[in-house]
């Protein structure tokens, strides 16, 4: 298979004003006072490490990235050739340059030490920032109550059923319609979440080493299940701030041509971590490049109900499909409680009847008390949600009010929802920093574990589920634990080598 491309246009779209990175005149001003390879160099290495530039990608020819840069060939042939000295770029016998991570960068996405014994070696109470999920509202209780007063109507039953209680679909898919997307019952399959519900969906629509699309950073148990059934997850890089931050559709549609790809795996609503939301002309337009290119897409909207910012809420991705090219899972875990096992998809029947196959091999149906549960929460969402996206939003606030006091050179822009910011720190340390916080006493999943082959090391996920004193404490142990460290990742690349 041919090599996947970064484009000159993206390259430099994304390298943005590349000549003034890091250098600071006097006055407080920009200037360029080092060679523009050095500069260019460098701005494409902080590519590199955030995620932008991914991993085993062949950059733009000398000649274009020459020419839409509007420098000489002789400045990009240094640029890469720097590049290649420092180990950030691959060059092999008639092919490409590819983007890499030098040997001593850390890339494999090792998932921060939280077992129990370094938390019993830890003296300092700890905050665990590795999860973004809220206890259980009041009314669960009563969802309970309600379900077991319910329960003898199924006692006369095996109690087995893989596709979910009719009530459940019918609430589920009334919730789609009332949203602009028309849904029947058939259409809906109930899981044991939406984690459960990708698996299954990855079992019938990938094969070993099929490509799925990505976008970059995004929920890390979403990239395993990726790979546990051998295919291999291929990175679009959000662009996380700026006026035109949010999804590369162009390079969505760029990376499923070039790498064949059949299926996609997007969170367009509230990004998990980033928070970002893709408007409704972003989603007409994915659903036409999954018409176009003939590709799958599996939208999460595991976090859709946390809507925190005012704006009008987009329609559903698959509102804009005309056939069956986006798939849609959902979860009642962030909206309610992580405890509460109870997700869907949202397809045609037709592929249900195929996961439907795929899950007696798995499991044999969701529990009826959690389904249950889960009618009753619906029909009582209003109220709740009104009340949680409340509480969230005080949290966020006050999560952002510490970091702009105890940590003011690290880049937060907060999304309009879900549960976390995606904070960008001054040097690619996060894996260092995720390694000494718990001896300052806050749990932390450092920024790789968001992405796939060592990027992200200079950003952090900060979830803001916790309590705003909780959260403000747990600023102050990060800061302590940034102060500790001395990173030698921060250091700036060198000239060439000249022998």
């Amino acid at each position: 298979m041919a090599t996947r491309v970064i484009g000159a246009g993206s390259l430099a779209r994304d390298l943005g004003n590349w000549r003034s990175v890091g250098d600071d005149d006097e006055a407080g001003g920009r200037r360029s006072a080092r060679p523009a390879y050095l500069a260019l160099a460098e701005g494409i290495r902080l590519l590199i490490h955030d995620g932008r530039a991914p991993l085993g990608v062949a950059l733009p020819s000398e000649r274009d990235l020459a020419t839409t840069l509007g420098v000489s060939r002789t400045t990009i042939t240094s640029t890469y050739a720097l590049l290649r000295e420092h180990g950030y770029l691959i060059s092999r016998q008639g092919s490409r340059s590819t983007v890499a991570l030098p040997p001593a960068v850390p890339h494999d996405g090792t998932k921060p030490v939280r077992g129990i014994m370094a938390l019993m070696s830890n003296e300092v109470a700890t905050i665990d920032l590795t999860y973004a999920a809220m206890s259980a509202p009041p009314e669960m209780q009563d969802a309970y109550a309600t379900a077991l007063q319910g329960i003898p109507a199924y006692l006369g039953t095996h109690g087995m059923d893989p596709i979910g209680v009719i009530a459940l679909r019918e609430a589920v898919a009334r919730r789609y319609t009332q949203r602009g997307l028309a849904t029947e019952p058939d259409q809906i399959l109930i899981t044991l979440g939406a984690q459960h519900g990708l698996r299954l969906l990855l079992n019938v629509l990938t094969a070993p080493a099929a490509r799925v699309l990505i976008d970059h950073p995004t929920y890390p148990n979403a990239i395993e299940a990726i790979r546990d059934v051998g295919a291999r997850p291929v990175p679009v890089p959000l662009v996380p701030e700026g006026p035109g931050r949010g999804w590369d559709l162009d390079g969505i549609r760029s990376a499923a041509r070039q790498t064949a790809a059949t299926v996609a795996y997007l969170v367009p609503d509230y990004n998990n971590p980033t928070g970002l939301l893709l408007d409704d002309a972003g989603r007409a337009e994915l659903a036409a490049i999954a018409r176009d290119t003939r590709m799958t897409v599996v939208v999460d909207e595991s976090m859709a109900d946390l809507q925190l910012d005012p704006h009008v809420a987009p329609l559903p991705v698959a509102a804009f499909a005309k056939g069956s090219e986006i798939v849609t899972i959902g979860s009642a875990s962030k909206s309610f409680w992580g405890g509460l096992r109870v997700g869907w998809i949202r397809t045609n029947p037709a592929l249900i009847t195929k996961l439907l196959g795929i899950r007696s091999t798995v499991d044999l149906g969701t529990p009826v008390m959690d389904q249950l549960a889960t009618i009753h929460l619906l029909e009582h969402e209003d109220s709740i949600l009104a009340r949680r996206c409340a509480q969230l939003r005080s949290q966020r606030s006050a999560l952002l009010a510490a970091l702009a006091e105890d940590l003011p050179d690290w880049r937060v822009e907060a999304g309009p929802g879900g549960m976390s910011v995606w904070a960008q720190l001054p040097a690619p340390v996060s894996t260092a920093l995720a390694a000494t916080a718990p001896n300052h006493g806050v749990l932390l999943a450092a920024g790789p574990r968001f992405g796939v082959q060592g990027a992200f090391e200079r950003f952090v996920r900060l979830p803001f589920s916790h309590p705003e004193a909780e959260l403000r404490v747990a600023v102050k142990a990060m800061a302590s634990a940034y102060e500790a460290l001395t990173p030698r990742a921060a250091e700036p690349l060198q000239p060439l080598t000249v022998f």
